[in-house]
């Protein structure tokens, strides 16, 4: 048995055959995800029928990685529902409630979490319950077992829960295919009503996966042997979204050895730019969205000025001529026209294949990569404070 180009005895050794299991196995993960929500549509829609009329907002929150989901989803829930959507994680949420909850605007909130056991899990809902005259749930978690399952299911006229195959509740400490499952989860809950025709696009975001991981792995484990001291992830939109779950792979990963930062094209023109020097590996993460590219491509010529990168990677759906990077990675030959929140699910499988060879080439364990504990699969229980009636 091989994953990622290693064998079992191998991966078994360096710590590392969830990991390298759970990255692999991700292109037929997401078919799976489609199956799931396709059988589940009928109980679904009911539930979306029901309680959108009454929603005047959405949030889309998680802690984390899995905050990280709806950095890529609020555009694409706010296009199809025409409700204001907003990616608000729940360490915000908890520290500081009155800034994001509204009493008198009906609320559905839409929960990411792998396994639900995180403080904050229990505490950002709660909160929205206790602070929102009206509040609804939608919880989209990796298991079923989880507090925020269990509390999903208490309700249900106003909360439901979706639970992804057992395969997706990643068993390593970083978030691989819970991640990029739960993330395609909520894509399809977005459009619900094209969940028939969205299989085909299901179909070529697995192809374009399983084109990453056979294709490319040996050149992502090259490059993942550089000397590179500090990584940037670039995206738009969506792709933005995935940057920064980019950034953060490669650096828990690589137990912060590698210091990463993750930003938006435009963004990163005003100030962060300053970071790169000798010891940058820089990655573009091209939007499919024929307008977005162009600011893109402005901001890769535009690195010629100041201090130049190690390396600049660029991951895209198809050939872009104009550019000229060390390394280019296309999905496809052909302009399939993947929309853009369908890329963000498979343009993360190159941080985590460069975040894994890392790992295994400083020597660290992949699957429990913190040498002293400082990070873990569950973030540790800490207090969550009552919120009393001086402070509401």
């Amino acid at each position: 048995m091989q994953h990622l180009g290693l064998d079992f005895r191998t991966l078994n050794e360096k710590g590392a055959f969830h990991t390298a299991k759970e990255i692999a196995q991700q292109p037929e993960i997401w078919l799976s995800v489609w199956e799931m929500i396709h059988k589940n549509r009928s109980e679904i829609n009911k539930f979306l029928d029901k309680v959108l009329p009454k929603t005047k907002r959405i949030i889309l929150t998680g802690a984390g990685t899995s905050a990280f989901i709806g950095r890529s989803l609020s555009g694409v829930f706010q296009r199809n529902t025409k409700i204001i959507t907003d990616a608000i994680s729940t360490t915000d949420l908890v520290s500081d409630p009155k800034d994001y909850l509204d009493p008198e605007t009906p609320l559905l909130m839409i929960s990411f979490a792998r396994s639900g056991n995180s403080p904050e899990s229990i505490a950002a809902v709660v909160l929205a319950d206790t602070l929102c005259d009206t509040c609804f749930h939608l919880i989209i978690t990796c298991n079923s077992d989880g507090e925020l399952a269990g509390y999903g299911r208490a309700d249900e006229e106003r909360r439901f829960v979706i639970t992804l195959p057992s395969e997706a509740n990643d068993k390593s400490l970083a978030m691989t295919s819970s991640y990029t499952g739960m993330l395609l989860a909520g894509i399809l809950i977005s459009q619900m009503q094209n969940i028939e025709a969205n299989r085909a696009m299901v179909d070529i975001l697995s192809s374009y996966g399983s084109k990453i991981i056979n294709d490319y792995s040996a050149d992502f484990r090259l490059i993942a042997e550089k000397d590179f001291k500090r990584a940037v992830f670039l995206g738009s939109g969506p792709l933005q979204g995935t940057a920064t779950e980019s950034h953060l792979k490669l650096q828990e990963l690589t137990d912060g050895k590698i210091i990463c930062k993750d930003d938006s094209f435009l963004g990163f023109r005003h100030g962060p730019k300053a970071v790169v020097d000798n010891t940058t590996l820089v990655v573009y993460i091209f939007s499919s969205d024929s307008y977005v590219l162009k600011y893109e491509i402005d901001m890769v010529a535009s690195m010629k000025k100041g201090n130049q990168p190690l390396l600049e990677i660029g991951i895209m759906e198809k050939q872009i001529p104009e550019l000229h990077l060390d390394y280019t990675f296309c999905y496809s030959e052909e302009n399939l026209g993947v929309p853009k929140e369908f890329l963000s699910v498979c343009s993360v499988l190159p941080a985590q294949l460069i975040a894994f060879f890392k790992s295994v080439q400083l020597g660290l364990r992949p699957d429990s990569p913190s040498e002293t504990g400082a990070i873990s699969r569950v973030v540790e229980e800490f207090p969550i404070y009552e919120l009393t009636d001086n402070h509401i």
